[in-house]
Parts: structure tokens; C-alpha cells; sequence
């Protein structure tokens, strides 16, 4: 039987409310609006940064089987389409210099294509850096030179830069397996690293970026590291998109509790990602009341989110409606 897909949810729980018919099609043809939009995200890195690795944790281990294959346009961008949620897989950069010049050109031009409505196609650009490298230059080049001048006036909300790798940050040392976390040393190495990527980042291009840093995990024969604040970067990604395209994770998301379990604790990250879903219902409709109604739908099937990452809030009505101050 074929899963139920948010959408489908949205459209029958606008069924089932009790408003009359002109406002449901209010509601309906908003969520046709929702359901026409695709989220494209490009994640790139240097070589060995870990793209792979995060891109199953996020969106499951069977993320990277659905590429539609490699895009000859942007010579060697792997594509990788889950319904609505378009993933581009740029090759990693450090492999030399003459095929690190054919892949920056590759990622120019993803960069400066537009989509049918002439916007730019990339909504979002997810950077992984190696936490374990010392030598970053290839990701500064990459950031700097390649990345930021083609994103344009926006180019501070399109771009987020996450440090992959904080277990081994330092050589491996000074992290606790066993509440999977980092010890106060490597936490104060890990925001040195920030600061210095954040300053590099400013000094070349004038843009200011936070980067975080996080831990997609992985398993090798017998090894295995579980992810560490893979959630807080969730919440970046899907924060930074457009309002009217977030719904386009929410049947991607790794149904893998695991994968959402430890981060820093510095927020409750997802609930966050449940208030980023729930502001889309200011998308669906405009007036007031078709806005209630959309926030009454979409509260009832937003907790769904809850049973995907862990998360056990309650989304209400009056929850829902107070985003649009009612």
C-alpha cells in the first residue's frame, strides 16, 4: 500500500472541517499552490567532507538510490529527486586542480539557472566542511569563490555551512562514546574552528555565516558512530527555505529515531522544526479565517513530524492560529 503523503493528509483533513465549501477550496487550491512547488538544495563539499553520510542521515539510508543519474548540463551533479524534494550532489572539490576547475564550473551553473517562474532554481546551498581537515583551503575556495559570488544579494540566507566530523575533530580525542557528545575541550576547539571559519568567510566576501558543527555519523564493519546534532542542522535547512516549499521535507525525513536523539541542547531543535512547518499555513491562505482554517489542518497532521524525529509536541489549533495573531 502506498504511503499517504502530506498533501493527501492536508487535503482530507480540509474534508473534514467544518467551514463551508467556498472556504475548503480556498484551502485546497492553497495546498495545490504548496504541492506545485519543487525544494531544490544543493549540498557540496570537499572530498572526504562526508556529503553521503549526511544526506542518508537526514533523509534515510536509501536517500542516494533514487538518483535520476548525473546531469550532463553541470557536468557531473548527481540528482537525486524524493517527490517534491530535489537533492543536487555536487563532486567534491580537492582532487586535483584541473578537476576541481570542471566541478566549480559545474556548480556556477546550477547556481545560475532559473526555474520556470525565472527565479533562481537553488533555493538553498548546504556546505560541508571536514572537521577532521586542518587544511581547509579547499573549502575557503570553494565558499568563497565558487559558492557565495552566485548567489547574489540573498546570498547570507541561501547558504548554510555545516562542520561535519566533530567526533574527530581532534584526532578523536575528547569525546564522550558514551553519552555521544563532546567533552568541554573539544567543544571550545570545535568554536575556534567557527569563529576562524566564520572570519575567513566575512574577510573574503563580506558575508556574514554562522556555521555549526555536527556529527552525520556512519558505520564501517564493526564501527559505528551515532549522528550528534543532526537536528539542529535539520532546522537550518528547512528555517532557510522558502516558506511556501518546507512541506516538501516532511515525507523525506529518516523515520530513524537514532538519527534525531543527541545535539547540543542549546534549543529544542525539534519543535523548531515543527514551528518552521506549521508558519507554512500563512501560505496557504490569505484572509483571516481561511488562515484559521489552514492553521486548523495543518495542526492536525503536523505532529506526524513528532513521530519522525522524536519530538512529542502537540500541535494545536490555538497553537496554529496564533502565528497569524488571531
Amino acid at each position: 500500500m502506498q504511503k499517504e503523503t502530506i498533501f493527501q493528509k492536508l487535503q482530507r483533513s480540509i474534508d473534514n472541517l467544518q467551514i463551508g465549501d467556498t472556504e475548503k477550496q480556498k484551502l485546497r487550491n492553497g495546498i495545490s499552490r504548496l504541492k506545485s512547488q519543487k525544494t531544490n538544495l544543493l549540498i557540496t563539499g570537499a572530498t572526504g567532507s562526508g556529503k553521503s553520510s549526511t544526506i542518508n542521515a537526514l533523509f534515510g539510508a536509501d536517500a542516494a538510490k533514487v538518483g535520476t543519474g548525473v546531469d550532463p548540463e553541470t557536468m557531473e551533479i548527481q540528482k537525486y529527486e524524493l517527490d517534491n524534494l530535489v537533492l543536487w550532489d555536487s563532486p567534491g572539490l580537492g582532487d586535483g586542480k584541473e578537476k576541481d576547475q570542471i566541478h566549480a564550473k559545474g556548480i556556477i551553473k546550477k547556481l545560475n539557472e532559473l526555474d520556470k517562474d525565472r527565479r533562481p532554481l537553488i533555493d538553498l546551498v548546504l556546505v560541508i566542511v571536514d572537521g577532521g581537515s586542518r587544511d581547509l583551503g579547499t573549502s575557503y575556495e570553494l565558499i568563497n569563490q565558487v559558492i557565495i559570488p552566485n548567489l547574489g544579494e540573498e546570498a547570507q540566507e541561501r547558504i548554510i555551512v555545516a562542520i561535519n566530523q566533530a567526533d574527530i575533530a581532534m584526532k578523536g580525542q575528547h569525546w564522550d562514546h558514551e553519552a555521544n557528545q563532546p567533552k568541554p575541550k573539544l567543544i571550545g576547539f570545535l568554536e575556534d574552528k567557527v569563529r576562524s571559519v566564520k572570519e575567513r568567510i566575512k574577510e573574503a566576501t563580506g558575508v556574514d555565516v554562522d556555521p555549526i558543527y555536527y556529527c552525520a555519523g556512519y558505520k564501517e564493519y564493526d564501527e559505528k558512530q551515532k549522528p550528534w546534532n543532526l537536528s539542529k542542522l535539520l532546522f537550518l535547512i528547512v528555517k532557510r527555505t522558502p516558506p511556501e516549499k518546507r512541506l516538501s521535507y516532511m515525507d523525506n525525513i529518516s523515520a530513524d529515531r537514532e538519527m534525531w536523539k543527541d545535539d547540543d541542547g542549546l534549543k529544542d531543535y525539534k519543535k523548531e522544526v515543527q514551528r518552521s512547518f506549521q508558519e507554512v499555513a500563512t501560505h496557504v491562505a490569505k484572509n483571516t479565517a481561511a488562515g484559521a482554517a489552514a492553521g486548523a489542518a495543518l495542526g492536525s497532521v503536523v505532529p506526524v513530524i513528532g513521530t519522525t524525529i522524536g519530538a512529542a509536541v502537540g500541535a494545536t489549533i490555538g497553537f496554529v492560529a496564533g502565528l497569524f495573531g488571531l
